[in-house]
């Protein structure tokens, strides 16, 4: 028995990539002149059979596939994967067959998909001539005495049931279609499929050596997955209505025929029981009462070719009022075979209304029922919790939470709903809510690793694995510097030094990225591509002290952890160019107003003076400790406070300012002497930070409040931005961190968490107690007024009510 068969973590595989259909011999062998992924989109069924004389205890196999898969043995779903990666990098899974085998025959059947153009999660391989250019499995594993490995000995099947909708607007969401016509009851056990032989794959190239099983080009060496299971609850709409419309929908896609009947003349009706055609649709809209996000499953009992649209929108539809720039344009249409019709959608969507649209012949018998969502998030372990005498607090906590797991899939993704992309910037406030809710730090890592993409000159791509990496454009370069305080808080939470130095090189070329757009007096100006920050009405061009205090604040980081890894002379170079900076930096100060301006151009200082302006000159200790109390007091004033954005406002993206903003047009149309722009949800964790230095923690309470709006009409997370936006963004959670952070008060004191740091907001809320997660478990924090009590499993350093510091062991003490 081959050692690689039981190796889960062997570099080399036994099982061999295979795929669907003939494999004609390369034309061109050196692989110039040809076009990546070659077939379009399609998914297709693989199988074996075998047999067992005693069901095994344990059945490891491990599998991985182009694009996605969906493992079943004896019909019953064992798992699904891979995890988003990009393709050289691309990850493979462990699943257990076990709890599926029985004695006798076995049956093994993977549904491949193969998206063939890139999506939001997805992009195709730079191909060799053979592999790369079409669906690939590759799979092994032992099962008692047997040995599974894909081999020319497996079936394959195409699947023309499933198609991809056309037509749709920001399709960065694949859109499914399936016509159970065309799909047997029994195809999950291999039943009624009309099988061909599966073709081996081997690398075509002059190095390759006609090799055909893993690691080959162009999919590297493969990697184990490094994060856990997904999964959820089930969920059931809350409520729901059905009408009768007159007239029968419109249109080719889910979308257009789902919104030509929103509006049309209807009629209440029954819950699609006896529903007679009589040349129109029969129209349902669900709430399942919250954003909810995985995949949809509903039985249908209607006579074949009645076609079921489904239509998934975030908010409810409101007559005369569209915004196509923010709704998502995503949904599933199933077509019935008039038997046996139950659907379950493989694609994961986010949504809380759904709209149905049943299309069944005239005089039909339609009954519709047991629509459920089965979620597919990433699970919180030990999930960290808040109670206070503040029921406001407490309902931002939760929110917070639901807002950042609902984004929690297979990467830190921006929506659940709109995208579903993996942008490097968004990230970051994710992973710090995880940190401190969950002892489940895994996804954390994978943020940093699946981010650790760069360009040739070493910036990141804005957003990962997908569509947006691979065209290789224009980026953010700022999102790259959040990314480096990504890997800053890995080091602080954990310290893991092997994937610190496997993570740094990137993080010390995006520093050096910044270096030609330095000037002589050691700030930035003029940095091309989409400086972006956050949604806010920033100022950017020119000299920048806001891009200047972040690339600072990175330096910062780099430096420190620079130090942590012996690598002194790095260290030395990152804090030089800090003091560089800090003399050509007062040029911002405004000393009238007491704070730093935005930026300066041609020479002339400009009037703007941001919340983030303010707040970025005291993180990244470019602002002297003088300074910090004006500074406050300019951006933390409410009554100076304004609202602004350059590409929305008014309750949705607005398209005249994104033209203004493609012409380099940036209205001011607020009193920029006396008025200070406020950040977005995003950046406010930064203005958080900096009023936490200056030691104002009620000031971060108060500030927190605003987050309140979103919290209405049955919606339990928050929103892309202030007043416009999907209604469930996962960079605007910063208020669950802030409550740990800063009112239970719970920090690392040394890198790795070694010890904690505990300061309590002493006052700013009469009673509250905490659970916030460490390497070791939970740190538990209560306090009522001024007296405190800590159960923590790390030694730590607490503060108590009388400002006095107390240094104790692991245990459960009382102040």
């Amino acid at each position: 028995m081959s050692a690689s068969i039981v190796d889960v973590d062997a570099s080399a595989w036994v099982g061999h990539w295979i795929s669907h259909g003939p494999v004609a011999g390369p034309t061109d062998p050196i692989g110039i002149g040809r076009e990546d992924g070659d077939a379009d989109f399609g998914r297709y069924l693989f199988s074996t059979t075998f047999d067992l004389d005693d069901a095994p205890a344990e059945a490891l196999v491990r599998l991985t596939a182009d694009s996605r898969y969906v493992l079943f043995c004896n019909g019953e779903e064992v798992g699904r994967g891979p995890v988003r990666s990009q393709p050289r990098r691309l990850s493979y899974d462990v699943l257990d067959l076990a709890p599926h085998l029985v004695e006798g025959e076995n049956s093994l059947v993977v549904l491949v998909t193969y998206y063939g153009s890139p999506n939001s999660f997805w992009f195709p391989a730079a191909a060799n001539p053979i592999i790369g250019r079409r669906p690939v499995l590759v799979l092994e594993g032992r099962v008692g005495d047997v040995t599974l490995a894909t081999d020319g000995t497996w079936r394959s099947a195409a699947m023309p049931a499933w198609t991809l909708a056309t037509g749709i607007a920001h399709i960065g969401v694949p859109v499914e279609e399936v016509d159970a016509r065309e799909l047997p009851v029994g195809w999950r056990l291999g039943e009624g499929i009309a099988w061909e032989p599966a073709s081996i794959l081997s690398a075509s190239h002059p190095g390759a050596l006609a090799r055909s099983q893993p690691p080959t080009d162009p999919y590297g060496p493969l990697i184990r997955r490094r994060i856990g299971v997904l999964g959820g609850d089930v969920v059931v709409p809350e409520a729901g209505t059905w009408s009768r419309v007159a007239a029968r929908p419109e249109g080719e896609n889910v979308i257009e025929r789902a919104t030509s009947v929103v509006e049309a003349p209807a009629k209440p009706a029954g819950a699609g029981v006896d529903y007679a055609g009589d040349g129109g649709a029969l129209h349902g809209v669900l709430d399942m009462g919250r954003v909810v996000a995985g995949n949809v499953s509903f039985e249908i009992d209607a006579p074949a070719g009645t076609r079921v649209d489904l239509h998934y929108r975030e908010v409810a539809w409101k007559p005369g009022k569209a915004d196509p720039m923010s709704l998502p344009m995503t949904g599933t249409t199933y077509v019935a075979r008039g038997h046996d019709d139950a659907y379950g959608s493989l694609e994961v969507n986010g949504f809380r209304y759904i709209h149905v649209v049943i299309d069944a012949p005239d005089d039909a018998q339609v009954t519709f029922r047991g629509l459920t969502v089965s979620e597919r998030l990433y699970p919180y372990e030990n999930e960290a919790r808040f109670a206070s005498s503040d029921p406001e607090l407490d309902a931002l906590w939760k929110a917070a939470l639901r807002t950042v797991q609902l984004n929690s899939q297979d990467a830190f993704t921006d929506c659940p709903t709109r995208e579903q992309r993996a942008w490097v910037g968004d990230g970051t406030v994710h992973q710090m809510v995880h940190l401190a809710g969950s002892t489940d730090w895994r996804l954390c890592w994978q943020y940093l690793h699946l981010g650790d993409s760069p360009r040739s000159d070493g910036i990141l791509p804005m957003s990962v694995a997908g569509e947006t990496e691979r065209g290789n454009g224009f980026t953010i370069p700022d999102w790259s510097l959040y990314w480096i305080r990504g890997v800053y808080e890995m080091h602080r939470y954990t310290d893991d030094l092997d994937q610190l130095r496997e993570l740094f090189p990137t993080a010390e070329r995006i520093v050096r990225w910044y270096l030609p757009y330095v000037t002589d007096d050691g700030i930035l100006a003029d940095v091309p591509e989409w400086n972006l920050v956050d949604w806010s009405s920033i100022f950017l061009p020119g000299r920048s002290s806001i891009l200047t205090s972040m690339w600072v604040a990175a330096l910062g980081h780099v430096a420190e952890i620079a130090e942590r890894l012996e690598n002194l002379g790095t260290a030395r170079w990152a804090r030089g160019l800090i003091e560089s900076a800090r003399e050509g930096f007062e040029q911002f100060w405004d000393a009238s107003r007491g704070t730093y301006i935005d930026h300066i151009v041609d020479g002339e200082p400009r009037d703007a003076a941001s919340q983030l302006a303010g707040a970025l000159a005291i993180l990244s200790g470019l602002a002297p400790r003088e300074r910090w109390d004006s500074i406050v007091a300019w951006i933390a004033d409410p009554d100076r406070m304004v609202v602004r954005s350059w590409i929305g406002g008014d309750g949705g993206y607005s398209a005249e300012k994104i033209f203004e903003q493609l012409q380099g047009i940036q209205r001011i149309d607020w009193d920029a002497q006396e008025e200070c722009v406020s950040a977005q949800p995003f950046a406010s964790f930064l203005v958080h930070d900096a009023l936490a230095l200056a030691g104002r923690a009620d000031l971060i309470v108060r500030n927190m409040r605003r987050w309140s709006v979103y919290l209405q009409g049955g919606y339990d997370t928050f929103g892309e931005c202030w007043g416009w936006g999907t209604p469930v963004h996962g960079w605007s959670s910063t208020p669950m961190r802030d409550l740990a952070r800063y009112v239970v008060g719970v920090s690392p004191a040394a890198p790795g968490f070694a010890t904690a740091r505990i300061e309590p907001a002493y006052g700013v809320v009469e009673r509250f107690e905490g659970e916030v997660a460490s390497p070791e478990g939970m740190i538990a924090v209560s306090v009522d007024g001024r007296a405190v009590t800590v159960d923590s499993p790390i030694p730590f350093e607490v503060r108590d009510g009388a400002g006095t510091a107390h240094h104790r062991e692991a245990g459960r003490y009382s102040f």
